[in-house]
């Protein structure tokens, strides 16, 4: 018998010493949820049988009975037969949609591509640009992405679509004649413009090469912001998540329609965002940036922590390695910073007291970022500082430990375990046997001792938690393949992927003391499944749905 099954039959034994608020001379509860399996998340506590809250706070995490006893006249008790809840799901790297864009992830081929992009040019006939996003590398012959599939189609409007990891963007040539690159326009630092055998543009651009064309992109009014935000975040709610950290600097107007969101009480999701994370920052952008994490200290939105990039992606072979990727000699991808200027500005950063996530995917960048943080703890003297990797994909095999040893945390994705063609047919083939066994290797993380939050890099991969825990606990496409999952080795348990997602996400932007775990004083932030993922077999996760959201004690989703 498993452990978690052990648990959930051990009801009884698992509820001494549940916290709960005391009934007696208390002010009366709002809700009370009964007849639940709750999984507090607590290391020593595991297990409850009900909730009760008052206005935006738990003030009962137990059983059925103390969760009654604060029970008034206008108490409003709910059944959860025999459903398992579990704290809000809070997705540690999220980036905010703020347009709307032809979603092409998992189209599989041109054809696909072509069809939604049509589809969408229809359904929106004035859009200056079309948009799209989520393309992959395997979707064309010859992993070969040109822009004469988009030519044809669309002559006379310009037309960039983002492969889904976002480093990368074909266009359209109506769009690079826009944007004025010819054969002779020189890459720009830290960027690439693809070029044939022949030095004609194929329309594929790399890195920050991209802004040759994004920059003249109009951007999205008011509007069609409000709209993007409101859309995206019921999404999220439907998927159970409450707390979103924004991996990415926001406009005025999208924090704008945030606040007004939150005004309304419309907002359904709990905000932590970014600032950019510069090279020589200036102490005037210094100040800015600790007066916005003093401005909005939370609880539901958050500043105090700076993005930086490092490298690029594997799939693009951009992310910066110590070794050429397979089938080059010399390609080892490429570091956006010297390891000078990277210490200069983690100092300035860390002196400061602002938190620093670090965009770092191969081997090389994830070291340096490393070095960085060690530098700046050691001429600041400073700890606690909880600095983070983001992705953190393919570290070298000495580097897992540090992460503990330096109180780094490890910010990866839970999907991107998915063993999919992009995965094993391009991923995996650039980086060898030997690196891709490495490769979103979150077992080792746990292993190590480090903290690990889970995130998803929307609008790159899919928000949905489910899909994350099931590819995390698996190493399989939901199809089952491959037979014994993807470097099976660095599979973790359903309770480690739901810390992850939780508690872990909670302690990487300092909000363990209110949220994370369902405790007595901690906000009403939890989720209600369809199945017990913890004890059903892993096919199941797939098939569990979200029946209610609740976020600050108010639901945010809710299934008739």
């Amino acid at each position: 018998m498993s452990r978690h099954r052990a648990a959930s039959l051990s009801l009884t034994a698992a509820l001494i010493g549940i916290t709960t608020a005391s009934a007696h001379g208390q002010p009366k509860a709002d809700r009370i949820f009964i007849n639940g399996v709750v999984w507090t998340g607590m290391p020593n506590q595991a297990f409850a049988q009900a909730l009760a809250t008052r206005g935006d706070k738990l003030v009962a995490v137990g059983t059925n009975d103390q969760a009654r006893a604060l029970s008034g006249p206008t108490t409003e008790i709910i059944n959860l037969n025999g459903h398992l809840v579990v704290p809000g799901f809070n997705d540690a790297h999220w980036h905010l949609e703020t347009r709307a864009q032809a979603d092409l992830a998992g189209a599989a081929s041109v054809a696909e591509i072509r069809r939604r992009l049509t589809a969408f040019a229809k359904a929106n006939p004035t859009s200056p640009w079309i948009l799209g996003n989520g393309w992959s590398y395997t979707d064309f012959p010859g992993s070969l992405p040109e822009r004469k599939y988009l030519d044809d189609l669309f002559p006379d409007r310009p037309v960039y679509i983002t492969e889904r990891d976002g480093h990368m963007g074909l266009a359209n040539s109506k769009a690079i004649a826009i944007a004025g690159v010819t054969p002779k326009t020189q890459n720009p630092v830290n960027g690439r413009i693809e070029r044939d055998a022949n030095g004609n543009l194929t329309g594929e651009f790399k890195e920050y090469a991209q802004q040759l064309i994004r920059s003249h992109i109009p951007g999205p009014g008011a509007g069609e912001v409000m709209a993007a935000i409101k859309d995206a975040t019921r999404r999220a709610a439907s998927f159970g998540l409450t707390s979103l950290q924004i991996a990415s600097a926001i406009s005025p107007t999208a924090l704008a329609a945030i606040e007004r969101l939150q005004a309304s009480g419309d907002l359904k999701v709990r905000f932590r965002v970014a600032v950019p994370f510069d090279k020589s920052p200036t102490p005037a952008a210094l100040h800015r940036y600790t007066s916005l994490k003093n401005r909005y200290p939370g609880p539901v939105i958050k500043f105090g922590i700076a993005k930086g990039m490092l490298d690029g992606t594997v799939d693009a072979k951009t992310a910066a390695m110590f070794q050429a990727y397979v089938g080059t000699t010399e390609d080892t991808g490429i570091p956006m910073w010297s390891q000078p200027e990277l210490n200069q500005s983690a100092l300035a950063y860390d002196k400061a007291g602002i938190q620093i996530e670090l965009h770092a995917i191969g081997d090389k960048a994830i070291h340096m970022a490393l070095d960085a943080y060690a530098n700046a703890a050691g001429q600041n003297g400073t700890s606690g500082r909880r600095h983070r990797i983001e992705h953190v994909e393919v570290p070298l095999e000495a580097d897992f430990p540090r992460f503990k040893q330096l109180g780094v945390i490890a910010s990866t994705q839970a999907l991107f375990a998915n063993p999919d063609a992009t995965a094993l047919d391009h991923f995996a083939v650039l980086l060898g046997p030997d690196r891709a066994s490495r490769a979103e290797a979150f077992k080792r993380f746990d292993d190590a001792g480090a903290v690990q939050a889970f995130g998803s890099d929307y609008p790159v991969f899919s928000m949905e938690v489910l899909k994350g825990i099931f590819a995390a606990v698996t190493r399989t496409t939901p199809e089952g393949t491959p037979a014994g999952g993807w470097f099976p080795e660095n599979r973790i348990s359903v309770e480690a992927a739901l810390r992850h997602f939780t508690a872990d996400g909670a302690f990487a932007s300092f909000d363990e003391t209110t949220k994370g775990t369902l405790e007595a004083g901690k906000l009403a932030d939890f989720v209600v499944l369809t199945d017990n993922i913890l004890t059903a077999p892993p096919a199941r996760i797939l098939t569990t749905k979200v029946i209610r959201t609740v976020m600050g004690g108010k639901d945010t989703h809710q299934v008739p």
